[in-house]
C-alpha cells in the first residue's frame, strides 16, 4: 500500500534549472496526457468510474472531468502571460467544480474529447514557444506572487501524470 494515496508519484518538485531538455520532457508529457488518461480508464464500468480513487477522494469520473477543467485554466494562463505583461489570472474552486452535476454524473467521453482537443492546441502553442518565453509570468491567483510559464508547464505535466497514477493505483488495488 502507498504511504499517501493522494500522491502516488510524489509531489511536484521543480528542478533547480529549467532548460530545453526539461521543457522537452514536460512538453511530451502534456502532448501524451490524453492518451495516458484514455489508457487508464479504458474498459471501466459506470460503477467503477464512480469509485473514489481513495477514501475521501474524488471518484474516477470526477478526476476525469477535473483534468480538462484544470488544464483549460492553465492553457488560458499561458495565453494571458504570452499576450500580456504579468497578468492577474482567475483562480477557481476545483472542489466546487468537481461537485457539480456534470463532474459527478456526466459521461466521461465529452471530457475526454475536450482534454484531447485542449492538449492538441496547447502542444501547438508549447512547440512554438522560445526558451525565453517560458520565463514570462502571471500572478498566481492563490498567492498573488508571480509564477513562470516554465514552472507552470512542469506543474501541469506532473498534474496529468499524477491523476493518471491515482487511477492506475486504484485499478491495481482492486484488481481491475
Amino acid at each position: 500500500m502507498l504511504a499517501d494515496e493522494r500522491y502516488p508519484i510524489g509531489r511536484f518538485a521543480p528542478p533547480a534549472r529549467i532548460d530545453e531538455d526539461v521543457l522537452g520532457a514536460w512538453r511530451e508529457a502534456v502532448a501524451h496526457a490524453p492518451e495516458r488518461l484514455r489508457e487508464a480508464v479504458d474498459g471501466l464500468s459506470g460503477s467503477q468510474l464512480d469509485t473514489p480513487y481513495r477514501d475521501g477522494g474524488w471518484s474516477v469520473r470526477q478526476v476525469v472531468h477535473h483534468l480538462p477543467d484544470a488544464h483549460l485554466h492553465t492553457y488560458l494562463r499561458f495565453k494571458w502571460a504570452l499576450a500580456e505583461d504579468e497578468p492577474s489570472v482567475a483562480g477557481y474552486d476545483q472542489a466546487g467544480w468537481a461537485a457539480l452535476p456534470d463532474s459527478l454524473h456526466g459521461p466521461i467521453e465529452p471530457a475526454m474529447r475536450l482534454y484531447d482537443a485542449l492538449h492538441a492546441r496547447w502542444t501547438v502553442l508549447l512547440d512554438a514557444m522560445e526558451l525565453r518565453e517560458f520565463e514570462r509570468r502571471y500572478l498566481n491567483p492563490r498567492t498573488g506572487e508571480p509564477r513562470s510559464l516554465g514552472i507552470t508547464l512542469g506543474l501541469y505535466a506532473w498534474h496529468g501524470e499524477h491523476h493518471v497514477a491515482q487511477i492506475v493505483a486504484l485499478r491495481r488495488r482492486l484488481g481491475w
